[in-house]
């Protein structure tokens, strides 16, 4: 489910994280690596959790609804198409995501503040008006409305991020909208005629005999590895400026595509470059994409010239 996107922005923030630990321990670092993956997986679990949270709020408002001394008809005739949601009963259903979420031990209970907020959002939301009122529903309108209130509410739902970033220091900065960015894939996956033992994606794409694992793991250990090497090589490139007042982010972006141009052949040198070009615009300064396309663009010229880029594959050939 991650994408190589996803992969080397993990591997930039556990560079970063391991070198300002000052420790030393690559394995403890790569453990941290890892971890974060799988913290982003546990997090994927919880926003589905939240997803049937408030479904069953809505059960429980609709029902307390009928009790009401004075019922209006709406109330004596409450309209269960979201309660009965389809793709949301798949989910629940599903024996993998309940193992998973009896592990991370998730619980509601003390947040219901939270999800009557989420659940008040979007019921003023046109796209869920429109849902609750349209004649018939298929599979496939089910699917769509959850993954516009994933976009439209739980992406927004400020107090939900605070809540997530107060759990885990895993779950600060982009992990939440990297997660919801998954959920969504996932959201697509399940179908109409799944049993309870439907499969539960993996946080990598296993069908690639785990080169996205593989990749994450080799890009972390040779950038910390071999990463002061290319010190006097960014030092060269980046006229007008000394190494040690360049931005730490923008050194180890530069660094991490040196090590994908030369390290891995089958790599395009134009996907590295506009990989880490892209990056630079959310985790660095605003010049960093102007200085970072600069420096790497000279790097690649040398680069060439001594025949320390080979790629291989079809269409990889220099």
């Amino acid at each position: 489910m991650l994408s190589r996107r996803h992969l080397r922005i993990k591997v930039l923030q556990a560079v970063y994280a391991y070198l300002q630990s000052g420790s030393g321990d690559l394995a403890k670092g790569e453990k941290q690596l890892n971890l974060s993956i799988e913290k982003i997986r546990e997090l994927i679990i919880y926003q589905l959790s939240f997803l049937l949270e408030i479904r069953d709020f809505t059960a429980n408002l609709l029902e307390e609804r009928t009790k009401k001394y004075f019922p209006t008809e709406e109330d004596l005739n409450p309209n269960f198409r979201f309660v009965e949601n389809r793709v949301l009963a798949k989910i629940a259903d599903n024996r993998a995501y309940r193992k998973l979420y009896e592990k991370y031990r998730i619980n509601w209970a003390d947040e219901q503040s939270m999800v009557r907020k989420a659940y008040l959002t979007l019921a003023e939301k046109g796209f869920f008006k429109k849902y609750m009122e349209k004649g018939t529903v298929s599979f496939e309108d089910d699917r769509e409305m959850l993954i516009k209130m994933v976009k439209k509410i739980l992406e927004d739902l400020e107090l939900l991020e605070y809540f997530y970033e107060s759990k885990s220091v895993f779950w600060a900065f982009d992990s939440y909208h990297i997660a919801n960015l998954l959920l969504m894939k996932y959201l697509r996956m399940p179908q109409e005629d799944d049993d309870e033992y439907a499969s539960f994606p993996e946080i990598f794409d296993e069908s690639g005999n785990g080169e996205d694992r593989a990749f994450m793991i080799e890009l972390f250990r040779k950038t910390i590895l071999t990463g002061d090497r290319y010190d006097p090589m960014i030092d060269e490139k980046a006229s007008n400026w000394e190494l040690e007042r360049i931005a730490l982010m923008d050194t180890l972006l530069i660094k991490m595509a040196l090590v994908e141009l030369i390290e891995f052949p089958s790599i395009p040198i134009k996907v590295t470059l506009n990989e880490y070009i892209d990056i630079s615009k959310y985790y660095s300064s605003a010049k960093s994409k102007v200085f970072i396309n600069g420096v790497l663009d000279k790097l690649i010229v040398d680069l060439k010239e001594k025949n320390m880029i080979r790629k291989t594959g079809r269409g990889l050939m220099e």
